[in-house]
């Protein structure tokens, strides 16, 4: 005799559209703290991200370390080997200039939107954080420097309001983090500050082809930086950074 069971079990909860776009995470302070110091570059390329040490300078949990490391795997900030366990990344030669060609596809649009919707509380906040960027320069903080550099180019897409554009930039601007580290001369500033500043008066001028112009040349001058040389591996002190 058949029984029927569907009354018992229980129905497939659907996905959201954020939970399917990458967008439904919620801010998560060890993934915030782990991304940050990669994009200050107190994680290098190739720094091996030891679970268990994680676990203990976080006071949590190895399943909760490896969730952490499995998103940032995702978003290509993490490589994972089996056998060996989870690295910083270290983009190619080639997987950077696939990370620059994206970067001047994607940016001239949300660019392009910016200037369609900005107005003054828009463009003050624009011009606050290059201030930020301009004092950490005075002040010597390298670290802060490239963290805000970064956060430059999140804030637009921040601005144009679109979360799956926003994830897809956030992950570009990580790995151009990476690559920079990577291959960028130590002595050069690959994210000059003035340039961003140049950026905002055209948006502000509502001149969405110089705006671009701009910002195409932008990232020309960063990739130019590159050397293409890689350094050698070193071990890094995961207490000291996030201790």
């Amino acid at each position: 005799m058949l029984t029927d069971n569907s009354t018992s079990a229980a129905p497939r909860k659907a996905r959201t559209t954020g939970q399917i776009l990458g967008t439904a995470v919620k801010r998560d302070s060890i993934y915030d703290r782990i991304l940050n110091a990669v994009m200050e570059h107190r994680l290098i390329p190739g720094t091996r991200l030891v679970e268990e040490k994680l676990a203990a300078v976080f006071e949590v949990n190895r399943t909760r370390i490896r969730e952490v490391l499995a998103r940032l795997a995702h978003e290509g900030v993490v490589t994972t080997i089996p056998n060996r366990g989870a690295f910083v990344a270290s983009p190619s030669v080639e997987e950077a200039r696939h990370i620059f060609n994206a970067r001047r596809i994607l940016e001239p649009a949300l660019i392009r939107s910016l200037v369609s919707q900005v107005d003054e509380d828009l463009l003050n906040q624009l011009y606050d954080h290059v201030a930020k960027e301009r004092l950490a320069r005075e002040q010597g903080d390298k670290r802060a420097v490239i963290r805000l550099s970064g956060e430059f180019h999140l804030l637009i897409a921040q601005m144009v309001g679109s979360p799956p554009l926003l994830k897809l930039m956030r992950e570009l601007s990580s790995l151009t983090c990476l690559i920079i580290l990577l291959y960028d001369s130590p002595n050069v500033p690959a994210c000059p500050n003035h340039e961003h500043s140049l950026i905002i008066e055209a948006i502000g001028k509502r001149d969405a082809d110089q705006a671009v112009d701009l910002l195409i040349t932008h990232l020309d001058h960063i990739e130019k930086t590159l050397d293409l040389s890689v350094g050698e591996e070193q071990e890094v002190d995961l207490h000291e950074i996030f201790g």
